[in-house]
């Protein structure tokens, strides 16, 4: 399986998906701190790829996904971004909404 058929897999098969550098409970970066960190608040069950030990993910999703940096959150296999993004959207309320029906499907 190529690198890009693992990404897209990993996408399809996970509701909740954030590729960032470490893992949710020890991230190796401010930013997917943060994003973990607000995702965390709302309870919501997530998997993780560490771009860290996946250098060909590291490399080859931002081509696929078209977003530049990490973390990247995917719900339902839609990008919903990076860091800032994440961590707004919990705070306005409106990534919650997503989260359910990603949990509900």
């Amino acid at each position: 399986m190529s690198t890009e058929e693992t990404i897209k897999k990993q996408i399809a098969d996970n509701r909740v998906l954030i590729y960032m550098k470490g893992t949710p409970d020890a991230p190796e970066c401010g930013f997917s701190a943060k994003a973990v960190a607000a995702l965390k608040s709302t309870g919501t069950d997530l998997a993780y790829v560490n771009v860290l030990q996946s250098p060909f993910i590291r490399e080859r999703l931002p081509k696929i996904s078209g977003w530049p940096t990490f973390p990247q959150l995917f719900v339902n296999g839609e990008l919903i971004g990076g860091s800032d993004i994440v961590v707004d959207m919990v705070a306005d309320g409106s990534l919650q909404p997503l989260l359910a029906q990603a949990a509900e499907a």
